[in-house]
């Protein structure tokens, strides 16, 4: 009950959130590829065969509120096939993953480099919902850099690692602490 409860102030959050609008918000959207790994250690990286990247689809609306804050709104779907390890444990089925994430966002690239309009870096934090084997609501945080490829700024592709802690991670057997990488190209709407 308490995660249909938190999914439901999630949905109703982002909702309201980018159903307000203003012309001088600015808004963008993204699409590219995820790779998740979840292999049951604190670590970021590992081996090649401990990712997840079987169908890495990944799609998100941001919105600019201010100078440097926006909001995102994102969703990503892949798959664990049988025989793939997740947390050092052999899979015996095939398990579609995706989840759901609302995070805020902060670009400080300007403050580190105010002559480069090109590149751009932030932080993020937010909350998710994502499924493998049962559901499990995290708490996201991660970061990322963004190329601008027009003078514009209209343009551009933008690489994240989001770190999902989950909420009842040592009761969800596969729905637990993970981290996922993306690669995606952000377009002005």
């Amino acid at each position: 009950m308490r995660k249909l409860l938190l999914l439901t102030a999630l949905l109703t959050f982002s909702l309201h959130s980018f159903g307000q609008t203003n012309d001088d918000k600015q808004w963008f959207g993204s699409v590219g590829l995820n790779a998740i790994n979840s292999q049951g250690s604190r670590s970021p990286v590992g081996e090649i065969g401990d990712w997840a990247i079987n169908v890495p689809v990944s799609l998100a609306v941001e919105v600019g509120w201010t100078s440097g804050l926006s909001i995102e709104q994102a969703f990503t779907l892949n798959s664990f096939s049988k025989g793939d390890e997740i947390d050092n444990f052999e899979l015996q089925d095939d398990y579609t993953y995706f989840s759901f994430d609302t995070h805020a966002k902060y670009y400080f690239g300007k403050h580190l480099f105010p002559s480069a309009s090109w590149i751009d870096f932030y932080g993020n934090a937010g909350v998710g919902f994502f499924h493998i084997d049962n559901t499990n609501v995290s708490l996201n945080l991660g970061g990322g850099v963004l190329f601008w490829l027009n003078r514009r700024q209209t343009f551009g592709i933008r690489a994240q690692v989001i770190g999902k802690f989950a909420l009842d991670h040592s009761d969800s057997g596969l729905d637990n602490n993970h981290y996922q990488t993306h690669i995606q190209a952000i377009f002005a709407l």
